[in-house]
């Protein structure tokens, strides 16, 4: 896709059956690299509050800080559309909070799209967002909250290992139509799973991606660009599959830079200084 991707492009996507990609991404420079790969959404979310600055969830996120990290990734991206989160708060405080939000996020941050978790509770909300010419993309699916109360699996879910009851496919389906009548221009689908996942997908016109728990039967993927490259500590460990292992370069890196400093060598990528400089 040449140029600036866009809301019908996407949407064009679907319709010729080739698959949106789309990444999670918190920081200018990884924002750089992955719109230079060609990826076509580049979402901002609130697991940065998680992943990168160690929170125990995602809760403690707040709006003035959505804003910064979006700022530094619209600063890293030229071609891909950039979706940021809202964080907890903005969409459950009432329509008019959310209208507000989804401008702030548009107008200060520059998001070409404003992402919505649990948007099937808030149709309304959806609604008006759209209506001020925002686009949304709206996230729902099987939470640890649903799956409880309809008895699945939630960790065998999330591995793509469960099947999904026949009564709360039905209530996803009815959701993800749902969505669309409201105005969501996509849709994040939460642990789809191989069997709903591509009933939704058929039940509706806009284009269904999906992260946790997702799969090749929907219309695209997304997944956090810290993860597709082994950066997390964890991978240090071997038990995150990953594209690489950051982490594990990035640990042989700073080993050695160490190696070199207590050694009394110059360090690679450093001068070294002249008298009088």
């Amino acid at each position: 896709m040449d140029g600036k991707v866009t809301v019908p492009d996407l949407q064009r996507l679907k319709r010729e059956g080739e698959k949106i990609v789309g990444v999670v991404a918190w920081d200018y420079q990884i924002a750089q690299v992955v719109d230079r790969a060609g990826v076509d959404i580049v979402s901002v979310g609130d697991s940065v509050g998680v992943n990168l600055w160690g929170h125990p969830d995602p809760f403690e996120v707040t709006m003035d800080q959505m804003v910064i990290v979006c700022r530094a990734v619209r600063r890293g991206v030229r071609r891909a559309l950039v979706s940021c989160d809202f964080p907890f708060g903005p969409l459950q405080e009432g329509t008019d909070s959310a209208v507000r939000a989804a401008i702030r996020l548009v107008k200060e941050a520059g998001a070409d799209m404003v992402k919505l978790d649990g948007a099937a509770d808030f149709p309304d909300a959806v609604t008006a967002v759209a209506r001020a010419g925002i686009p949304v993309f709206a996230q729902f699916g099987i939470t640890p909250q649903t799956a409880l109360r309809y008895g699945v699996d939630y960790g065998a879910m999330a591995q793509g290992g469960a099947e999904v009851p026949a009564k709360m496919r039905e209530e996803l389906l009815v959701q993800a139509c749902a969505l669309e009548e409201a105005g969501a221009s996509l849709l994040d689908f939460t642990n789809s799973g191989p069997v709903v996942g591509p009933e939704v997908t058929a039940a509706v016109s806009i284009p269904v991606v999906g992260g946790f728990g997702g799969g090749p039967w929907l219309d695209g993927r997304m997944r956090m660009a810290h993860a597709a490259i082994g950066y997390a500590a964890a991978a240090l460990e071997g038990d995150t599959p990953s594209y690489a292992n950051v982490a594990r370069i990035t640990l042989d890196a700073i080993s050695a830079y160490a190696d070199d400093v207590r050694a009394g060598r110059q360090i690679k990528g450093s001068t070294p200084a002249t008298n009088g400089t």
